[in-house]
């Protein structure tokens, strides 16, 4: 499907006002149409069969919110029917972070606690054989080196690939960070989408004492990221060019 000005449809879920497309959306907002919904304030999301009739892409942001935690977010199980259908039924698919947690878990992943504590700020990311391979991945491989590095912000991990799924980069401290179930439903647990602002913000409210505890801080990291931008603005814009042409070729 193409809407009314000729791009695809982008279906998004937004967990929280704290967590939002941030430097994706310019990037998909200029060719595609945005279809954002944020149940945590009320809007609906599509269910059943015909869920994503009519949509091109889905992405799934981030939160504070744990991947199982129903309770707290009832929208959970929506969320991760819509992920499950994309990668059964060869919709583009993106999952940030939680959405990537997500995507794990609706396809027959695990998601736990992160056993080996938090992981925060600029931190590097490999890519794994796979991923050299992969539409996503590999294409940030050709822009930016096989290490690369990602804003992380985040105290659960995927524990456990689905059984289909392609492992596709690796940090230090979580084997996964990007995971590949089908042919084109991809989960990263870093951030290309935050801002600088927005990444900030989540350290100094969230993640000081991990800072702290490997030698760094908030102030270091601001340093960071500043010396880092041109190459984390490229990082959202591999994203989403590859989510985009993903798309495309669907609506065609």
């Amino acid at each position: 499907m193409r809407s009314a000005h000729g791009g695809p449809v982008v279906l998004v879920v937004e967990h929280e006002a704290g967590c939002p497309l941030g430097r994706l959306e310019p990037l998909l907002a200029g060719s595609s149409r945005l279809d954002v919904r944020r149940p945590w304030a009320g809007d609906p999301l599509p269910t059943g069969r015909g869920a994503l009739d009519g949509v091109d892409a889905l992405v799934v942001l981030g939160g504070q919110v744990a991947a199982w935690d129903d309770d707290v977010a009832p929208w959970l199980p929506a969320t991760r029917a819509l992920l499950a259908r994309a990668a059964s039924g060869g919709v583009p698919a993106l999952g940030l972070c939680l959405g990537a947690q997500l995507l794990a878990l609706a396809t027959g992943g695990r998601v736990e606690r992160g056993p080996a504590g938090p992981e925060a700020g600029l931190l590097p990311v490999r890519a794994t054989d796979a991923g050299r391979a992969d539409a996503l991945v590999g294409a940030v491989v050709a822009d930016l080196g096989e290490r690369w590095e990602a804003p992380q912000a985040h105290g659960d991990a995927v524990t456990a690939l689905p059984p289909d799924a392609e492992l596709l980069a690796s940090s230090d401290l979580y084997r996964v960070q990007a995971l590949r179930v089908g042919e084109s439903a991809w989960g990263v647990q870093y951030h290309p989408e935050v801002t600088p602002a927005d990444l900030l913000g989540w350290l100094a409210d969230h993640h000081a004492e991990e800072l702290a505890a490997r030698g760094s801080g908030v102030d270091a990291q601001r340093t960071a990221v500043a010396q880092a931008e041109p190459r984390l603005a490229q990082l959202a814009a591999v994203h989403a060019r590859v989510l985009l042409e993903a798309a495309g070729a669907r609506a065609r």
